[in-house]
């Protein structure tokens, strides 16, 4: 009787958990674009003041799509997304640690952008040894936040204006896919769900993905096959490794 009794509050709270909002996100792999190509009718890279180069193979930058700030996540939820690999459960406060409401986020991310961009033309352009005075880059990616693709900016400048340095393409006509923030100084920094950015990669034929070497072990544990890690750190061992990679010539770094 007495175990009965107790049960009752048991029950009750399971319930409400059951019932109640819980403070998560559910991630999964979003839309991915080609940053030497077009996005929604605009080139994404323009470069006025040099000549800008005809390329093949593909960057792109990958994302992935959460549940809103205001979104019902339930233990259902919850418990199915930690279940399925397509899928991350995340807390709320870590994919929007930047307000409270969808607008707030919104303007968060949309600066971050702006900022990365901005980063990582000037990283491009201090490895090309290239005067940003003469150099102008625009570039353009709409329903994009965060600054998760300055990686990738700066290595679709590059390619732009030298390719490897040789005459070639940096991309070697492949389509590779990554993900990284970018310092000034080209040093790379990690950023959140590469399992799930990894998948997104693949999905869109990508063979290669440039992963900052502190989240190999994330890559890794749901890599799709056929998918090729690549650490990186700097921009400039990223260029190099994709020369390696293009030419045969040199190491190329694994995870």
């Amino acid at each position: 009787m007495a175990v009965a009794v107790c049960a009752l509050p048991v029950v009750g709270l399971l319930a409400t958990v059951a019932f109640a909002p819980l403070p998560f996100s559910v991630a999964q792999p979003g839309m991915t674009a080609n940053v030497l190509g077009e996005n929604k009718g605009e080139p994404v890279i323009t470069i006025s003041g040099a000549e800008a180069r005809r390329t093949s193979g593909q960057l792109r930058m990958t994302t992935i799509e959460a549940t809103g700030p205001d979104a019902r996540v339930g233990l259902g939820d919850v418990l199915d997304g930690w279940f399925r690999t397509d899928q991350a459960v995340m807390p709320r406060d870590a994919v929007y640690p930047s307000g409270d409401t969808t607008e707030q986020i919104q303007k968060h991310n949309a600066a971050e952008m702006k900022k990365s961009q901005d980063t990582a033309t000037e990283a491009a352009l201090a490895y090309l040894g290239e005067d940003s005075d003469d150099v102008e880059v625009t570039l353009r990616l709409a329903d994009v936040g965060g600054p998760s693709a300055g990686l990738l900016f700066s290595l679709g400048i590059v390619d732009k204006l030298d390719g490897d340095g040789s005459g070639g393409d940096l991309t070697g006509g492949r389509v590779i896919a990554g993900t990284g923030t970018i310092a000034a100084d080209g040093r790379v920094g990690p950023v959140g769900g590469v399992a799930l950015k990894t998948q997104a990669a693949r999905r869109d034929g990508a063979t290669v993905f440039l992963v900052p070497r502190a989240e190999c072990a994330d890559a890794q544990s749901e890599l799709p096959k056929g998918l090729r890690l690549i650490p990186v750190t700097t921009l400039k061992g990223t260029v190099d490794s994709l020369v390696a990679l293009e030419t045969g010539k040199g190491k190329v770094p694994s995870c």
